[in-house]
């Protein structure tokens, strides 16, 4: 239980002659509740999905409980893990996107039990039961039976939080969950995530959402051009932040 659960050391990525991470380092303790904030393309999402193992590294290396992801270390030198060595490790965190992914043929609840009967082989009956519980965490005991075009974006969103929680990750990565609803569906989701925060849950969210960072997050960590440009308790970098890009930053954000 010493260390972070996630250890990001000196993390690159390129595309083509784009570098989106720039040697970036960062310690995520349990229990954290880690916000990524910065204007597109900065590197948040790069970054997550780099930690999700979506988007291999070019440099550097991430440490999950102290497990090097995407690689072993055999006689001092790196080896690519293989693709079900990698999908191993990715069990052990859940994602959840902009857009829900539901499988539309679906149900809400078969959306939920499918990951911990097809890929964890827990009994059918154990499952369902898990999901029609996480249901009603994210108050849609009354959806159950319906399919994802019966509801709401938020709705979806919401269901798409669950599935994700019944693979029992360590780790929950949110990228821009909010970003695809209508404004008056963003607040049942922020619920959902307030409610995830106070159980304990280890999180990184990428989000434009400032109020949900101000009041929820325990640290809020600025990224411009692919590298981290200012981290500190939200209080101090919503209020007070000390660098100018962090200042430009959110004056634009707050003016729109």
């Amino acid at each position: 239980m010493s260390g972070p659960l996630v250890a990001i050391r000196d993390v690159r990525k390129r595309f083509g002659s784009f570098e989106a991470l720039k040697g970036v380092s960062l310690d995520v303790p349990r229990g954290e509740v880690l916000c990524l904030i910065g204007a597109s393309g900065s590197g948040k999402t790069t970054l997550l999905r780099c930690v999700n193992q979506l988007t291999e590294v070019d440099a550097g290396g991430i440490w999950l409980d102290g497990e090097l992801l995407g690689s072993r270390i055999d006689g001092g030198r790196l080896h690519r893990l293989s693709e079900s060595q990698i999908a191993r490790q990715r069990r052990r965190t859940g994602m959840v996107f902009q857009r829900f992914n539901l499988f539309a043929h679906m149900t809400a609840l078969q959306n939920i039990v499918e990951g911990p009967v097809q890929v964890l082989r827990r009994p059918p009956g154990e499952a369902t039961a898990e999901a029609s519980e996480l249901l009603r965490r994210v108050g849609l005991a009354d959806k159950a039976a319906s399919y994802p075009a019966e509801l709401s974006g938020g709705q979806q969103q919401r269901v798409a939080i669950a599935r994700a929680l019944a693979m029992k990750p360590e780790l929950m990565l949110f990228d821009e969950p909010t970003s695809a609803l209508d404004p008056e569906l963003v607040g049942e989701v922020l619920a959902v995530m307030r409610e995830l925060a106070a159980s304990g849950m280890t999180m990184i969210v990428v989000t434009h959402e400032l109020g949900f960072a101000r009041e929820v997050a325990d640290r809020v960590v600025y990224m411009d051009g692919g590298t981290i440009v200012e981290q500190g308790a939200p209080a101090d970098i919503l209020a007070h932040p000390r660098e100018p890009r962090t200042q430009a930053f959110l004056s634009a954000v707050i003016r729109r």
